[in-house]
């Protein structure tokens, strides 16, 4: 990856944030370092996307399985 496209992936990143923070959203921990790990091109955009929806679904499935 050039330092020109890591660059434009962090300041995709920080804006995602900001975005969120903006409208209240809050950003998990987990989705924080998997957006760092796309920045550094350690994970195509479809691996962070696959990893984040697989944690969505555990924690539903948690919430699920613990209610009455």
């Amino acid at each position: 990856m050039t330092a020109v496209a890591k660059a434009r992936r962090i300041q995709a990143v920080k804006l995602a944030d900001a975005l969120n923070a903006i409208e209240g959203v809050p950003v998990s921990d987990y989705a924080k370092s998997l957006s760092q790990c796309w920045a550094n091109g350690e994970l195509t955009g479809e691996q962070m996307k696959n990893a984040l929806l697989a944690s969505h679904r555990g924690m539903a499935a948690a919430i699920r399985f613990s209610q009455p």
